[in-house]
């Protein structure tokens, strides 16, 4: 069984979706609504924009999803998911790509995400940063016993863990896990997502949730805060709403779709941050990437 793959904020460079743009005039007519929908040119921030530009949630969540969902688009019949998964962001992307949410819907939804988001970052010195070489109960009990706030938030691999925080609380952890970690590496994004300084926007975004229009997916989707196979749509908005303030389970999900059958897993979308992981969670399984 075939799992598409769909990445997150993170994954974003400098001149992402240009070349897509110019080979595809179907993935040009997508690219120029969008500016349309977004209201302003995402085109230019994702092609001509920095590194820093694209740093900012507002401008970063928008742009990853296009890239991704563009690319399914332009396989066409060739793509044929059995089941999906996203990460964070990702989440969305995957359920636009299997027909629960249409193109409009998807980035509307997203851009509202991003924008509650974006005020979350501006209003609180917060960060993310990923912990190399060290299991998860470890990385936990550190991170509650550091002044502050500080988390959890993405359990990617056996011994990879996304922290998230307030800085300084993040510094400390990170000063105390770095003396046995591989490595510790601060993430391009401008807050602490999947962490509680998300609570402040889980009402106003359950109400945009509520007023999108979301259909039964044509194959289950495994998401985020359970890493489960869901195709209730009930479940699957409950799920959305509830990953901005929950751990992103990423391991779990993989290893969930690889006991339903899953045995090749297609990463689409910029970067290639997924295919690695699979690769240290699954050994001896196929993995490639459309980007």
């Amino acid at each position: 069984m075939h799992a598409y793959l769909f990445p997150g904020q993170g994954t974003q460079f400098p001149g992402m979706g240009k070349t897509l743009y110019e080979s595809s005039e179907l993935a040009q007519d997508y690219f120029k609504k969008a500016n349309a929908i977004l209201g302003f040119s995402i085109t230019d921030v994702m092609f001509e924009g920095t590194d820093e530009d694209l740093k900012q949630t507002q401008f970063s969540q928008p742009a990853i999803f296009l890239h991704s969902y563009i690319l399914t688009k332009t396989l066409g019949s060739a793509f044929k998911p059995d089941m999906v998964a996203g990460h964070s962001l990702g989440e969305i992307s995957a359920l636009a790509a299997i027909g629960s949410l249409d193109f409009e819907s998807a980035l509307k939804l997203i851009a509202k995400r991003a924008s509650l988001m974006q005020k979350v970052c501006d209003d609180k010195n917060t960060g993310m940063a990923v912990v190399e070489g060290l299991y998860d109960v470890i990385v936990s009990d550190i991170c509650k016993h550091v002044d502050g706030i500080v988390v959890p938030a993405n359990y990617n691999a056996l011994k990879q863990v996304v922290i998230s925080g307030e800085k300084k609380a993040l510094k400390d952890a990170c000063d105390k896990l770095r003396p046995a970690a591989l490595a510790i590496i601060d993430l391009p994004v401008s807050g602490a997502f999947h962490s509680p300084f998300m609570e402040p926007i889980v009402e106003e975004f359950s109400l945009a949730v509520a007023e999108t229009e979301f259909k039964k997916p044509t194959c289950p989707i495994y998401q985020n805060v359970k890493g489960r196979p869901c195709d209730d749509v009930g479940q699957i908005k409950k799920n959305l709403i509830d990953q901005l303030t929950h751990p992103v389970m990423w391991r779990h999900t993989m290893l969930h779709m690889e006991e339903d059958g899953a045995t090749e897993f297609t990463e689409i979308g910029p970067g290639n941050f997924l295919r690695g992981l699979v690769r240290q969670i699954h050994k001896n399984i196929t993995t490639n990437g459309i980007s």
